[in-house]
């Protein structure tokens, strides 16, 4: 069989797997609030570009508000971004690199999760690894002007509508430009200045919306940095940070990688090939090191260097496998490892099978209880609405919950156009999304002849606020038996109305404490 055969059946096989397992467990918050995004779309959002938001729109639009339909497009870009690596890598080396790079990406941890759950890292992926593919062969056609220099700016554009760290291509393909002398000429050419004006006109929806929104997103990228608080020197942080990359990535395979790295960086200036790939990957991973430096930063944040990287390592280990039996069974048993990683993590109950309890948390939990917490409320709401003869409005004390009310909730009682169904407590900070969604703090404009409902304390703002006077169900984590001030201030009386506890395997895994809050009034300033 050939190799490019064999690469076809195995992402196939591994696509029709992925598709079957993507209504096994419940959405993650990121998903649930991505596809709140999705529900109420924009140019931007509080911390990311619109892209998650457009793609989800798309396929739940076709499959429904489910999560298939929210995640569908995960394993559809998995397939699409390793199909592209397997070309690509043939068209450097060779198809049975290709093979060898395919089974490689397939066989890590963090890319198997990113292949399930719906992220911006699925779509930033995608259009790196194609952007890097289309700018080889601009590049592949100099002198000659090509179409792929404007194509593959709007492929870093998209990429950076779905996660800004996608623009550090620009300085890949400017220092590729500038550090081999036969390409230093296409600084005076059109196709350069061709790629970047697609990408700038790709950056306008997210620098609008910031320009109308104090540039939130600038402000949280430096808070998710920890450099609101100054940059400090702390090794540990860095090393914290690397040592990361050897669970998420498997240890044998990220062993293999750094090696192949390493023992290719001395060729960096003798072979293009390298050059080319370690651009690819340097400015991502040097940047998010010197980071960690101050503070450990997540190990996917990084993710988009390892393409480059891992084709290096790639062009390294190829030839040395073929010559040597011994490696080829270390290969096998480093992409095993992987593969076994890769299941337990997508599967943390296969460790149960064999006899092991989790002595704390399972990692798993963060996809699973959602839905039946949310059916627990629900029925609370409708049994307290027909005692009480009216409608609660739902408030949780994060955006987590929030999210997952909001996308759980069969009956979402949404209170207007672009209303979430579930919200998070007032505030005068700008702290996420839902800060810029409709709010039961907000004033509507007043009708003539209206008059302001009874106990609005905030009377100088011009309107009214809708929600003075009505009750609302607070939602809290945990076993806590009190609100927050600003909810206790905004009502007039709270009380404990109920517990929801949601259990697997004899451990608690969601604790909400439900609170009625009756007669909202705004708060004063």
């Amino acid at each position: 069989m050939s190799a490019t055969r064999a690469v076809w059946l195995f992402i196939a096989a591994l696509t029709a797997i992925r598709l079957s397992l993507l209504g096994t467990t419940d959405l993650s918050f990121d998903e649930a609030h991505y596809w709140m995004w999705s529900e109420r779309l924009a140019p931007a959002f509080f911390s990311k570009g619109p892209a998650i938001a457009f793609a989800i729109r798309a396929s739940t639009a076709v499959f429904g508000a489910n999560e298939f339909g929210v995640r569908f497009f995960s394993p559809v870009l998995a397939a699409a971004t390793s199909l592209l690596l397997f070309y690509f890598a043939r068209r450097l080396f060779s198809a049975t690199a290709g093979l060898w790079a395919v089974i490689g990406l397939n066989a890590t941890p963090i890319f198997n999760i990113g292949a399930i759950v719906m992220t911006i890292d699925a779509l930033s992926i995608f259009f790196w690894m194609a952007a890097m593919f289309t700018f080889w062969l601009a590049i592949e056609k100099s002198p000659r002007f090509s179409w792929y220099w404007p194509f593959t700016g709007l492929l870093i554009g998209l990429g950076f509508l779905a996660k800004y760290t996608n623009a550090f291509q620009l300085i890949s393909v400017l220092a590729v430009l500038a550090l081999a002398p036969r390409l230093r000429r296409e600084f005076k050419r059109p196709g350069l200045y061709l790629l970047i004006g697609v990408f700038v006109l790709c950056t306008i929806p997210p620098i609008v919306w910031n320009a109308q929104h104090a540039w939130i997103t600038l402000a949280h990228l430096r808070s998710r940095g920890n450099l609101d608080r100054g940059f400090g020197f702390r090794p540990l942080e860095a090393l914290s940070f690397l040592g990361q990359h050897f669970i998420v990535y498997s240890p044998l395979l990220f062993l293999a990688l750094v090696w192949g790295v390493v023992a290719s960086a001395r060729r960096i200036n003798q072979q293009f090939k390298v050059l080319f790939l370690m651009w690819f990957g340097l400015p991502v991973f040097v940047f998010y090191l010197l980071l960690s430096i101050n503070k450990s930063a997540a190990p996917n944040w990084d993710g988009l260097a390892f393409f480059g990287f891992g084709l290096v390592a790639t062009y390294f280990w190829w030839e040395r496998l073929q010559a040597s039996f011994v490696l080829r069974v270390c290969a096998s048993v480093a992409v095993l490892v992987g593969l076994i990683m890769s299941v337990v993590a997508l599967n943390t109950d296969s460790l149960r099978a064999i006899g092991y309890r989790f002595p704390r948390s399972d990692p798993s939990d963060r996809m699973r209880g959602w839905k039946s917490a949310t059916e627990a409320l629900e029925k609370m709401r409708n049994d307290l609405e027909a005692q009480m003869g009216e409608k609660l409005f739902l408030i949780a004390d994060a955006r987590d919950r929030a999210s997952e009310i909001s996308f759980y909730l069969r009956d979402k009682q949404v209170e207007g156009p672009g209303h979430p169904p579930a919200y998070i407590p007032e505030s005068q900070d700008m702290v996420n999304q839902f800060s810029f969604w409709p709010r039961y703090d907000q004033f509507v404009e007043v009708k003539p002849g209206s008059q302001r409902p009874d106990g609005e304390v905030y009377t100088e703002e011009n309107g009214v606020n809708l929600f003075v006077g009505r009750d609302a169900l607070f939602i809290r984590e945990g076993e806590k038996q009190h609100v927050p001030r600003n909810i206790q201030a905004a009502f007039q009386s709270t009380e404990p109305v109920g517990t929801i506890e949601v259990s697997r395997y004899g451990k608690v895994i969601r604790r909400w404490q439900v609170f009625l809050c009756r007669s909202y009034r705004t708060l004063p300033l």
